[in-house]
């Protein structure tokens, strides 16, 4: 997800979307764990949302 797509969602969206991959970053790690999952780059990817949304969360006032 971009950055600006981001900054226009309210602080309530923004919290849904960090619960959501949060939760999916957990489960995909599990996964990881019980058999080899198909693309490991989504770890990363969700890490990466994960900071971002994190970031927009802080700067607003």
């Amino acid at each position: 997800m971009k950055i600006k797509e981001l900054r226009e969602k309210s602080e309530k969206e923004l919290r849904t979307m960090l619960v959501e991959r949060c939760e999916k970053l957990r489960q995909t790690r599990f996964d990881m764990v019980s058999k080899q999952p198909k693309n490991l780059k989504i770890i990363g990817q969700l890490k990466k949302d994960i900071a971002r949304i994190l970031t927009i969360l802080s700067a607003k006032p």
